[in-house]
């Protein structure tokens, strides 16, 4: 189940150039005013044991909605019978957008950071883990590049990957899915290969994957790797 609590936004790194929501030829061009949405108390009327994918077509931690995430936070904590799934590019305003309970975060929030290469992956991961946070996740995605994130691991549950969607989308390459694979299988991490996105080299060869497809051709590898705690 999806939450959008507020919506628009605009490109922060290079995994966003060619955004899905945003982009250029996306449904959403153009949307670059953040604005709360209808939506905006939705978790109060959640039936109990869902899972709540929150802000995954804008980020949680935008400045321009500072105003409002205090009370997103409320909602949250009100609905600890619902498991919250958040995901960031933005891991460095995190310290500045914290409920003042956080401790060291709230049991039934999962807080993902985003990364689409080395590069970015070296400069966000080390800030997401050494802030407070209970229940951590890596977001590979749209994954641009092989990254090694063997440094990271020990401090986070579980690691996703997705390719980039899209006609102007970037070409991912099997081979950097499977060695992030090997990466989370020697530490002990729960994996996931969430999509191939529009441009999937595997074999040597280049695939034009369909958007309905994606997610099907990437499960039909069988190369998740699962555990007991099933969020994803």
């Amino acid at each position: 189940m999806n939450w959008e609590p507020w919506t628009g936004c605009y490109a922060h790194s290079e995994g966003c150039k060619y955004c899905y929501f945003y982009g250029s030829y996306s449904k959403r061009y153009g949307q670059n005013e953040i604005v709360k949405t209808g939506e905006f108390d939705k978790p109060l009327r959640i039936v109990s044991g869902k899972i709540v994918a929150t802000c995954f077509a804008t980020d949680f931690f935008l400045s321009e909605a500072d105003a409002w995430r205090a009370e997103a936070w409320a909602m949250m904590r009100a609905r600890p019978d619902l498991e919250f799934l958040i995901l960031t590019k933005r891991i460095d305003r995190f310290p500045v957008s914290l409920p003042a309970d956080w401790g060291d975060g709230y049991e039934n929030v999962n807080l993902g950071c985003t990364v689409e290469n080395q590069a970015i992956a070296d400069q966000r991961l080390p800030l997401f883990l050494s802030f407070p946070i209970r229940r951590r996740f890596i977001a590979c995605g749209p994954l641009l590049g092989p990254i090694d994130l063997t440094p990271y691991l020990q401090g986070v549950e579980h690691v996703t990957v997705g390719g980039e969607s899209g006609r102007e989308a970037r070409v991912c390459d099997y081979d950097w899915v499977l060695q992030i694979r090997e990466q989370c299988a020697a530490a002990g991490k729960t994996f996931w290969f969430k999509n191939t996105g529009s441009f999937f080299r595997k074999d040597g060869e280049v695939l034009k994957i369909n958007p309905f497809k994606q997610s099907s051709v990437a499960r039909e590898c069988g190369i998740d790797i699962k555990g007991e705690r099933k969020l994803f």
